[in-house]
């Protein structure tokens, strides 16, 4: 994308970029133009590449947010009280039991994948573990993506009826 197509296709989402910040943020005008120029410069960093996107709108919007959101971390550790596990559980309104409940079931969920085959244990964990899509798991492993579904389906229910007879 050469420098006027940026210009224009990138800089007019600028009013957009700021109301994104400002929701997020709740904070100073400069804050929120410290995001939208940071964003700016993220996307002239990889202008030459911006045509393979979808949409730029979005992608704009993502770093914008994902920018907030690594403001707001930054912000929280300056505070007084750093935030621990357990300041965490506090504010989660969790207690040590659920906590402890929680831990002991996705044990058992850990062994009784142990038992299942070869391929519906590296299924389940490239999906619900590793955030793998069908299609990229179908990839990885040779088949296709309808054997995939199937077999995660089939892991599935697998664990299911193993865990409910614990």
């Amino acid at each position: 994308m050469d420098q006027e197509r940026f210009i224009i296709e990138v800089v007019s989402l600028r009013g957009k970029l700021e109301n994104v910040a400002r929701r997020l943020l709740d904070n100073s005008q400069q804050d929120v133009e410290d995001v939208v120029q940071e964003t700016f410069l993220k996307l002239w960093y990889i202008h030459e590449d911006l045509e393979r996107y979808n949409s730029v709108e979005a992608l704009a919007v993502q770093i914008a947010k994902h920018l907030c959101l690594n403001k707001l971390r930054a912000d929280n550790t300056h505070g007084e009280e750093p935030i621990t596990e357990q300041t965490t559980l506090i504010l989660n309104g969790d207690d040590p039991y659920r906590t402890l409940e929680r831990k002991d079931t996705l044990n058992c969920v850990k062994q009784i994948m142990e038992q299942l085959p070869t391929l519906q244990q590296a299924i389940l964990r490239m999906k619900h573990i590793e955030g793998f899509e069908v299609e990229e798991i179908a990839e990885l492993t040779g088949s296709t993506p309808g054997a995939v579904r199937v077999n995660l389906s089939r892991a599935r229910k697998r664990v299911k009826e193993l865990f409910l007879k614990m």
